[in-house]
C-alpha cells in the first residue's frame, strides 16, 4: 500500500486525473450492482459498462435503463452523469472550498487538466461559474419538461423531467424511456428544451462565462468567436444534410406525419450527434450516407471545456484553416484579427493524430470480435470515442471483448487523447541539436 501511495504521488496531473475517473467508474459499478439498484439482475460486465458510459457521459447502453434499474439505480446513473460531465475535480474543489480547506497547487494542476485549461488563473472562479450554470439551466429545463412529462406520466413525470434535464445538460444521452425520446419527436417543448440544453453546454463553460460577462462580440476571445461562428455552421449543415437524406426514408423522417414534425425530428437528429446521444428517430434505419455524415459529426463533437466530447469544434476549424493556409502558401493563421500560433497548430495535429489512432485500433479490434457490418461498427466506435451514445444496434450484440474495446474507447474519449499523450510522454530537453535534413512529403 505504501508503494502504491508513493507511485500515486509520482503520477503527473493527467495520470492522476485518469486514476480519479477509473476509481469513480469502479465505485459507480459497485453502486449499480447493489440489489437496491437493480429491477432485474445484471452482471458485473453490465454494471461496469453502464458506469463507464455514465461517467464518460456517453450514453451507450447494454441493458435497458428503465427495465434494468430501479429509481435508486437511475439516481446513481444521474449522479455519475453530473459528476462526469462537469468534471470530478470540479466537485472536489467545490467540496473542499465549502469545508474551508485550502486548494493547493497539486490540486489546482489536476483541476487545470480536468477543465482543459492552459493556465491556473481564475480556476476557482471558473468552477463557480460551471456549477451555477449547471444549476440554472437544469432547473429551467426541469420546469419546462415537467409540463409535458407530468401530463403524460403523472407524478413520475417529475422524475423523468429531472433525469432528462441532467442527462441533456451533461450531453450524456441516458433516458428513462426505453425508446429514448422517440415518443416525443413532434413535441416542441421537449425537442427544443433538450436540444437547447446540449447546444449551450456544448459551447463550453469558458464561452458561456465570456458571454455572461462581456455581452458583446468585440471583446470576446478568439476561442469564443470561433465556437460561436463554427457551431451554427455545423448545425445548419447537419440539419440540411439530414433532412435532405432522410426526408422520404420510411424508417426515419418518412414515418413522421406533417412537415413541421419532420422538421423537428431533422433538427433534433442534426444536433444530437454533437455528443448528446438522444434520438427521436430509429437510428438503425438511417441511410448509409446519413450514418457516415453522423460519424463525422460525432468525431468533431462540441466545444473545449464543455460536457461534450469529440476532437472539439475549434480543433476541426484550426485543422481546416491550416490546410487552406498551406495551399495558399501562408505562414501564419489568422482569424477575427488574431493570429493562431504554431504551438496551437501542433497541438491540433497531435490531437487529430492520436484520435485517428484510437478510432483505427478500436475499429480494428471490434471487427475481429464482432460480425456486424463495417459501417455499424465504425458508427459504434465513433460514438464511443466522441462520448455520444448513438448506436445502430451493435452495442447489445457485443461480447465481453467487444464491450472492453468500447469501454476503453469511451474512457479515452472522455479523459482526452492529449491527456493520454502527456501521461505517456517523458519530458526531456534534447542535449544535442542536429542540422536540418531534407525530406519529401506528399
Amino acid at each position: 500500500m505504501t508503494n502504491f501511495g508513493a507511485w500515486l504521488k509520482r503520477l503527473p496531473p493527467p495520470g492522476m486525473l485518469a486514476v480519479m475517473y477509473l476509481t469513480f467508474i469502479l465505485l459507480g459499478a459497485i453502486g449499480l450492482k447493489l440489489p437496491i439498484s437493480q429491477a432485474e439482475p445484471i452482471t458485473w460486465s453490465d454494471a461496469i459498462f453502464t458506469s463507464t458510459s455514465a461517467v464518460t457521459v456517453t450514453g451507450l447502453i447494454v441493458v435497458d435503463t428503465p427495465v434494468a434499474f430501479t429509481m435508486v439505480g437511475e439516481g446513481i446513473i444521474m449522479v455519475l452523469m453530473q459528476m462526469g460531465g462537469l468534471g470530478l475535480m470540479t466537485f472536489a474543489v467545490l467540496l473542499l472550498s465549502a469545508m474551508g480547506v485550502p486548494i493547493g497547487i497539486p490540486q489546482q494542476i489536476i483541476l487545470r487538466e480536468d477543465l482543459n485549461q492552459t493556465s491556473m488563473r481564475n480556476l476557482k472562479a471558473l468552477v463557480g461559474i460551471i456549477v451555477r450554470l449547471a444549476i440554472l439551466f437544469e432547473v429551467a429545463a426541469f420546469v419546462l419538461l415537467s409540463i409535458v412529462f407530468v401530463r403524460d406520466h403523472g407524478a413520475m413525470g417529475l422524475w423523468h423531467a429531472l433525469f432528462h434535464a441532467v442527462s441533456a445538460w451533461n450531453n450524456a444521452g441516458f433516458s428513462t424511456f426505453s425508446d429514448s425520446l422517440s415518443g416525443y419527436a413532434t413535441r416542441p417543448l421537449v425537442t427544443f428544451t433538450v436540444t437547447g440544453l446540449f447546444i449551450l453546454s456544448g459551447l463550453g463553460f469558458v464561452v458561456l462565462a465570456e458571454l455572461w460577462q462581456k455581452r458583446a462580440w468585440q471583446p470576446l476571445s478568439l476561442h469564443a468567436k470561433l465556437m460561436l461562428a463554427g457551431t451554427p455552421i455545423l448545425i445548419a449543415a447537419a440539419f440540411a444534410g439530414f433532412a435532405a437524406l432522410e426526408w422520404r426514408n420510411p424508417g426515419t423522417l418518412g414515418a413522421i406525419d406533417g412537415t413541421w414534425g419532420k422538421v423537428q425530428a431533422a433538427w433534433f437528429q442534426a444536433v444530437t450527434p454533437r455528443t448528446a446521444g438522444f434520438n427521436t428517430v430509429n437510428t438503425t434505419a438511417m441511410r448509409e450516407s446519413t450514418a457516415l455524415m453522423t460519424i463525422g459529426l460525432m468525431i468533431i463533437g462540441g466545444g473545449s471545456t464543455s460536457t461534450a466530447g469529440g476532437i472539439k469544434v475549434t480543433t476541426a476549424i484550426v485543422l481546416v484553416m491550416a490546410t487552406l493556409a498551406f495551399f495558399k502558401r501562408r505562414r501564419e493563421l489568422n482569424a477575427f484579427g488574431r493570429a493562431i500560433g504554431t504551438e496551437e497548430v501542433q497541438k491540433v495535429m497531435a490531437l487529430t493524430t492520436v484520435s485517428v489512432l484510437i478510432l483505427f485500433f478500436g475499429l480494428f479490434a471490434l471487427t475481429i470480435f464482432n460480425e456486424s457490418s463495417f459501417l455499424i461498427l465504425a458508427f459504434e466506435v465513433a460514438s464511443a470515442f466522441g462520448t455520444v451514445g448513438l448506436s445502430m444496434g451493435a452495442t447489445g450484440t457485443l461480447e465481453e471483448v467487444g464491450r472492453t474495446v468500447i469501454i476503453i474507447t469511451m474512457f479515452l474519449g472522455r479523459v482526452g487523447p492529449l491527456v493520454l499523450g502527456f501521461f505517456l510522454a517523458t519530458q526531456a530537453r534534447p542535449l544535442v541539436r542536429y542540422p536540418k535534413g531534407q525530406i519529401y512529403l506528399g
